[in-house]
Formats: C-alpha cells, sequence, structure tokens
C-alpha cells in the first residue's frame, strides 16, 4: 500500500523520497517508478539520507505495522527532523496511540497525523479514500498533494475530508473496516443460502452477483465477489474459491470497533456477528469433528430435504441486500464520510449516496431507520428479509450477520420489549432500583419478601 501510495504522489508531479529497513523494497519501488513512466520518486536506503533529502517543512507519510514499529519508526526518523516538519501515519493504528504520538511529537515542536487510508493494496495506486485526523495544521500541509492524489467521483467531490482532532481520523478508519467485516459476513451469508439451499453453481453464482452488481446494489465487494467465482483453480480442476480453507482472518480493527460499541453503549449486531462469524471460522479442527457428530444424528440431512425456487430465491436476496443496507447506519454522522467512502475505499458503493442525501436532509437524524426513504424501503423489503432468515434457519444454514441485523430492527421498532422483566430481576437479586412508567423517580422492592409472603 505504501509503495503504490508513492507511486501515486509521484505520478501527480509531486517529487517524493522513499525509504524502507528493507532495502530491496526501496530498490522495487524506484524500478516500478521508472517503468511506470519515469517518475520523480527517489530511493533511500539510509534514515538521515532520506529525512535530509525532504524539502523544509518536511511531511513524512509512514506506512508500517500498527502499534510498536510506529512508535520505532518515529524514534528513527525524528532523531534527524526538526521543528515545524510533519509526521502522518497512514496504518491501521488504534485511535488512542495516535493521540498519544500527537503529543508526544507536539513536545518536540512538529506536527502528527492520523490519516486512514482506504483502496487495499492496489487502491493507492490509483486513487485511494482517506480519512486524516489530528493537528489541523498538519492536515495543511498536505491538502495540495491529497486533493490530487485521493479517488474521484462525478457530481460529489474528492474523497477526502478532514475528519476532526486527536485520533478521530484513525477511529473513523477503524469503524469503515468495521463496516467491512459486516458487509463481507452478508455477502458471505447470501452466498451460503445461494449455494448450500439453492443449489447455485459457481458460474450462477458470478452471473447473480455480477446482476447486482449492475443496479442498487453496485459496488467494489459485490463486483470483487463476481469475480471471483468466475476464476478457475491453476493447481487443479475446479473453481479456486472452493479449494479456499474456510478460516477468515483479521488484523483487530474489526474487533476495536465492537469494543469501542460496547464502551459507548452502541448497539453494532451486524459487525459483532460477523466478527463472532470470524473467531468460529477459525475453530476448523473442532467443526469438522463436530459435523461428524450431527451428521450421525441426522443433522447434517436438513439441507437434502429442502426445496426452493431459484429465481425466488434470488430476488429475495436483493431485497435482504437492500434491507439491510438501509438499516446500516451505526448511529455514526454519516453524511460526509458516505462522501468520502463513495469512491476508492472497499466499501465503496452507490448506495452510500442515498445515506449522505438522508443526513443532508436531516443532519442530527438518529437512526436511518426512521428516514422516511428508508424507513418506507424496510417496510417493503422486511417480508422477503424474514422468508430469507427463515430459509436458512429451517435449512441448518447459520447466517448470523442477516438474523442479528432482523433482531436489531425488531426491537428498535417496538415502542416496548421486556426490559421491564430483567430490571425487574435486577432489582430483586441486587437491588438496583427501578424506575416506572406511571410514576417518575426510582424505586426499589423488597420482591424477595413479598414473594416470601405470598408462599406462606
Amino acid at each position: 500500500m505504501g509503495q503504490n501510495l508513492a507511486l501515486k504522489i509521484a505520478e501527480k508531479g509531486f517529487p517524493i523520497s522513499v525509504y524502507n529497513r528493507t532495502t530491496s523494497k526501496v530498490d522495487e519501488t524506484v524500478a516500478r517508478a521508472k517503468q511506470e513512466g519515469d517518475l520523480p520518486l527517489y530511493g533511500f536506503h539510509d534514515p538521515e539520507l532520506f529525512v535530509n533529502s525532504i524539502q523544509k517543512p518536511r511531511v513524512i507519510i509512514m506506512l508500517v505495522k500498527a502499534g510498536p514499529p510506529v512508535d520505532q519508526t518515529i524514534k528513527t526518523l525524528s532523531v534527524y527532523m526538526e521543528k515545524g516538519d510533519c509526521i502522518i501515519d497512514g496504518g491501521n493504528e488504534w485511535y488512542k496511540n495516535t493521540e498519544r504520538r500527537e503529543k508526544a511529537v507536539a513536545d518536540l515542536d512538529m506536527y502528527y497525523l492520523g490519516m486512514g487510508v482506504s483502496g487495499g493494496e492496489e487502491g493507492p495506486r490509483h486513487g485511494p479514500s482517506l480519512m486524516p485526523g489530528g493537528s489541523f495544521e498538519a492536515y495543511k500541509y498536505i491538502e495540495d498533494i491529497i486533493l490530487k492524489v485521493i479517488a474521484q467521483v462525478p457530481d460529489s467531490g474528492p474523497r477526502v475530508t478532514y475528519v476532526g482532532k486527536g485520533g478521530s481520523g484513525n477511529f473513523v478508519k477503524m469503524v469503515h473496516n468495521g463496516i467491512e467485516y459486516g458487509d463481507m459476513q452478508l455477502i458471505a451469508e447470501a452466498y451460503d443460502v445461494l449455494k448450500s439451499v439453492g443449489k447455485l453453481t459457481n458460474e450462477e453464482l458470478r452471473q447473480v452477483f455480477s446482476e447486482w452488481n449492475k443496479g442498487e446494489l453496485l459496488s467494489f465487494l459485490i463486483e470483487i465477489t463476481a469475480d471471483i467465482f468466475g476464476i478457475k483453480d491453476d493447481k487443479g480442476e475446479g473453481y479456486l474459491v472452493d479449494k479456499v480453507l474456510d478460516k477468515t482472518g483479521m488484523k483487530g480493527t474489526g474487533k476495536w470497533t465492537v469494543q469501542q460499541a460496547a464502551e459507548l453503549s452502541v448497539a453494532a449486531p451486524t459487525i459483532a456477528s460477523s466478527l463472532d462469524g470470524r473467531f468460529l471460522s477459525g475453530l476448523k479442527e473442532e467443526r469438522v469433528e463436530a459435523a461428524k457428530v450431527f451428521k450421525s444424528s441426522g443433522v447434517g440431512d436438513i439441507l437434502a430435504d429442502q426445496g426452493v425456487e431459484k429465481k425466488k430465491l434470488i430476488g429475495d436476496g436483493v431485497n435482504l441486500i437492500r434491507a439491510k443496507s438501509a438499516e446500516k447506519g451505526w448511529d455514526l454522522e454519516l453524511g460526509g464520510l458516505a462522501r468520502i467512502w463513495m469512491g476508492g475505499c472497499i466499501i465503496r458503493a452507490v448506495f452510500l449516496d442515498r445515506i449522505k442525501k438522508a443526513y443532508d436532509r436531516k443532519p442530527d437524524l438518529t437512526n436511518l431507520l426512521v428516514d422516511s426513504e428508508f424507513a418506507k424501503e424496510i417496510i417493503e423489503r422486511q417480508s422477503a428479509w424474514r422468508r430469507v432468515v427463515c430459509l436458512a434457519i429451517n435449512s441448518g444454514i447459520s447466517t448470523p450477520g442477516m438474523s442479528a441485523s432482523l433482531a436489531h430492527f425488531d426491537t428498535y421498532r417496538r415502542e416496548r420489549l421486556p426490559a421491564n422483566l430483567v430490571q425487574a430481576q435486577r432489582d430483586y437479586f441486587g437491588a438496583h432500583t427501578y424506575e416506572r412508567i406511571d410514576v417518575p423517580g426510582s424505586f426499589h422492592t423488597e420482591w424477595f419478601k413479598i414473594a416470601k409472603q405470598s408462599k406462606i
């Protein structure tokens, strides 16, 4: 990613110096710059020579693994830097680390910026989506450059905005990645239902996802999913996707998002379910043994008894993903974020423009579910949503993202929940008190004593 971002900056006419502890990566980047148009990119194997090659006030963008490697890189480079210079961290860093480093760098009379970079490995070469946060002065240092290198989408402007102070840039990128987890989980569940229940072949799946990508569901993840279904295995018969081990990796941003959601008391069921899905996928050996146990009891044969009409199932899938997209707000201020996520990043989708418009209509919108346009779509499509979830459950197919999202919707739309019983239980065993619906104030009842007397 760092190499491609450097090449993109050079391609836009900005001379750029590059440095990496692994000298072969520096040489590779320089060679690519020459091959791709003799770009103004210069490589350095020595950190001091690298820093001194940069025009003052210096701006250095780091793209290294989060955590201690970032601190070590700052330590290595700052020795040769001067007052007024700027360091920008473009990695997936924990936002509190960014805030800590911003203060430490400020003590050296320098600026620090935490900048989320989205687009995958290849995205930065063609124009990424950027989420800078931290020192506004630092942002102004690079604004001219990033406005030229980031992704551009017609009629809606560049895919960048100054997010805010402190670690906000990294926080927004973290949530972006959490949404990415949820998107991928829902797509995987749709794939599982279509393949396992609908019995679609990989070619049929490719056609379905390609068709979805022509309409309202047009997005990067739907596009690459269609591509994946069409790639044959170069080491044997069949399709490559069927040979990929069903264990999903992760680097931490999804877990951070769920932890922050819990800390802030914000419901994020789809992201949490996607994280659980990745945890369970890692238990491959255990799942293999469990499958043997339950297959022998007949549970594994449920699928054989399920019949489904393919066209109807595919139509329900389209409605399901549309409905989920409408529900997916995650209590963020999505107006500006939707704009910068519409191009260049992994979760880019045309649907985000409608989210932006919803927040343009009402900036203080509490939840996308109560926006008139989205509420109307949810009402129209909820039946299909419920049918797909029921079909999956009856077929023994796990759809935790779809199911959790539906439960979240059903909970959010109800005026009264059974939480009154839970609060009564808390007061019974822990004297935590409760509020009443008819009288203001906090109350405590001696539930145990009353119950005991009633049993005499």
